[in-house]
């Protein structure tokens, strides 16, 4: 499975995607009223120390460009964290994770609104269908402060996503997602020295299972889209709802409503067609060989 070919760099995303959700499994298994910034705080940290040894990755000469927009990304994926672990705690697996997958949507909107990018008619009527299914899955009768942690997790997710355009290109992907724990550290320890909870071992063993299976996609995604173009597989990464919708099943004994079931085909369809209607785009254009430069949403925010 190197990725070299689309079967098996769909098949790396199909499998990343279920570490993904393993991942989401750790966070949902903590005990109710667990130390959320204990929990954010251990699993920055075993992430940094997991990514230590790729450090000769650094490009020394820019060690520490574009330090402010770095600075802001780690802080807004702090609160991406901390807003997920309350999303999952209260709300299941299949529900949370069909509210995180507004976030290439939002990404679509705040390119309208900062780089002026214009939507072409499919990816406007994604934008009204999928904010649209989010009401349908949550409901406003359902309408709480999980939910409202659900939804600042996919704004967290595609305000690191669009804020990728403003990191030096001098630095590779390893380069900006050590930058990015370094800065997140110092903020996620001052907020568990607040929390002032006691040391809890399983939440060691949860952290630490969430940044092994957490890192462990994006190495999928990574060698996923290195040699393949996205348009060519991105379809792939929307089998994490299915297997949200199936561990949930098993795991939680969480049964998926007519409700849920309408939500997500509104949120999902949509953007399944957008990446159908790009390759089309690209199969009638001159080949171009891969993109190396191509930056997933998914693989900036974890």
């Amino acid at each position: 499975m190197s990725g070299k070919t689309v079967n098996s760099a769909i098949l790396l995303l199909v499998i990343g995607n279920a570490m993904a959700l393993i991942s989401d499994v750790f966070i949902k298994l903590m005990e109710p009223g667990a130390p959320i910034f204990q929990f954010a705080f251990l699993r920055c940290v075993i992430t940094l120390l997991l990514l230590l040894p790729l450090a000769g990755q650094l490009n020394r000469k820019h060690l520490f460009s574009g330090f402010k927009v770095h600075a802001l990304r780690a802080h807004i994926h702090l609160a991406g964290i901390l807003c997920m672990v309350i999303a999952l705690a209260n709300l299941p697996l299949a529900t949370a994770n069909a509210v995180f997958y507004a976030a290439p949507i939002l990404v679509m909107v705040l390119s309208v609104i900062i780089f002026r990018e214009k939507l072409t008619p499919l990816s406007v009527f994604a934008v009204f269908s999928g904010f649209g299914g989010i009401i349908v899955i949550l409901r406003p009768v359902e309408f709480n402060w999980a939910a409202i942690a659900a939804l600042a997790a996919a704004f967290a997710l595609a305000i690191n996503a669009v804020m990728v355009r403003q990191l030096p290109k001098e630095q590779s992907t390893v380069h900006k997602l050590l930058l990015n724990y370094v800065l997140i550290i110092p903020a996620a320890g001052a907020l568990a020295l607040w929390e002032g909870a006691a040391w809890d071992s399983s939440i060691l063993l949860s952290a630490l299972g969430s940044a092994l299976f957490i890192l462990g996609y994006n190495i999928t995604v990574l060698l996923a889209y290195k040699q393949v173009d996205a348009n060519q597989v991105t379809a792939a990464e929307y089998t994490g709802l299915i297997w949200a919708v199936g561990i949930g099943w098993i795991w939680f004994s969480e049964v998926p409503d007519l409700w849920f079931l309408a939500g997500s085909t509104m949120i999902v369809v949509p953007l399944i067609l957008i990446g159908l209607q790009q390759h089309r785009r690209r199969s009638r254009a001159p080949a171009r060989g891969f993109n190396p430069d191509t930056q997933r949403l998914t693989s900036m925010s974890s």
